[in-house]
C-alpha cells in the first residue's frame, strides 16, 4: 500500500507538472485518461489513481460531459520547502523520511488533536467548508478501491481541520497526514481493510459531518472518538503486537 500511494502521489506530481509544461493553466482541460497513460508510459489504472489523489486534494474537477479540469494546478502538491515556500525541490509526502511513524504514535496524536478540535470546527466553519466535506463524503462514497477510499479519508479529515480556520492546528495536522502516509502506518492499515470496515469508517464520516452541520460539539466529539477508536480497534485486531489502544 505504502508504494502504491507514494507511486500514485509521484505520477500526480507528473500529470500537473506535464499539464503545465504543454500549456495548460488554471481551468484547463485535461487529456482523457487513455492519453495520459500514452504520454506518460503508464497503465490507466495509475492514470485512474493519480487523478483520484488530485481530485481529493482539489486540484482538479471532474464534469460530467465535459471532461476533467484543472483547478489550482500551480499550488501543486508540493510540500514547504527549507524557507517556507513551495518549490520544485522539496521534500513531498511520498518521499519526506519522517512519515514512517509507529502507528500507535499516529493514533495517539490523531486522538490528541482531533475530538477537541471538534467544537473549533463548529465554532467556524463556513458553508464552503461545509461544501467540501460534502464533495469529499461524496468521493468516499463512490471510491470503488482501499486506495480511493483512503484518498477521500484523508481529504476528508484534512477539510475538517481545516474548518476550524487555525493556521497552527491546521500545519500540525499535515504532520498526521504524513505519518499516514509512512509505509509502517500503511501496511497495518492496508492489511485490516475489508469492504465492511470501509463502509463502517464511510458511517462515521458521515456522522462526524452531520454533528458539525447542526453546531452540536458534543455530537461532533464523540462522533470522531468513535470513529478513531474503531480504527484502533481494528488495527489492535490486525496486530496486536502494534499495542494501538483506544
Amino acid at each position: 500500500m505504502a508504494r502504491t500511494a507514494e507511486r500514485g502521489l509521484e505520477l500526480a506530481q507528473l500529470i500537473v507538472a506535464h499539464s503545465l509544461r504543454v500549456g495548460l493553466g488554471q481551468d484547463g482541460k485535461l487529456p482523457t485518461e487513455r492519453q495520459l497513460a500514452k504520454d506518460l508510459g503508464v497503465s490507466r489504472s495509475s492514470v485512474r489513481y493519480a487523478l483520484a489523489i488530485l481530485q481529493a486534494d482539489g486540484q482538479l474537477s471532474r464534469e460530467v460531459g465535459r471532461g476533467t479540469y484543472l483547478r489550482g494546478a500551480q499550488a501543486g502538491l508540493e510540500g514547504p520547502g527549507a524557507d517556507g515556500a513551495g518549490g520544485a525541490a522539496v521534500t513531498t509526502l511520498a518521499t519526506d523520511p519522517r512519515a514512517a511513524f509507529a502507528p500507535a504514535d499516529v493514533m495517539m496524536v490523531r486522538r490528541l488533536l482531533e475530538p477537541p478540535a471538534m467544537p473549533l470546527a463548529v465554532a467556524w466553519a463556513t458553508a464552503a467548508d461545509f461544501a467540501e466535506m460534502d464533495r469529499c463524503l461524496a468521493g468516499g462514497d463512490r471510491a470503488s478501491s482501499y486506495e480511493e477510499f483512503e484518498t477521500w479519508d484523508l481529504a476528508l479529515h484534512r477539510s475538517i481541520i481545516a474548518a476550524t480556520h487555525s493556521p497552527l492546528l491546521v500545519t500540525l495536522y499535515a504532520s498526521v497526514e504524513r505519518a499516514r502516509h509512512g509505509h509502517i502506518w500503511g501496511d497495518l492499515k492496508r492489511r485490516s481493510a475489508s469492504a465492511e470496515r470501509r463502509m463502517e469508517y464511510q458511517a462515521d464520516h458521515h456522522q462526524i459531518v452531520a454533528g458539525l452541520k447542526e453546531r452540536d460539539p458534543a455530537a461532533a466529539v464523540k462522533a470522531m472518538r468513535g470513529h478513531l477508536a474503531r480504527v484502533s480497534d481494528h488495527l489492535n485486531a490486525t496486530d496486536p503486537a502494534a499495542a494501538i489502544w483506544p
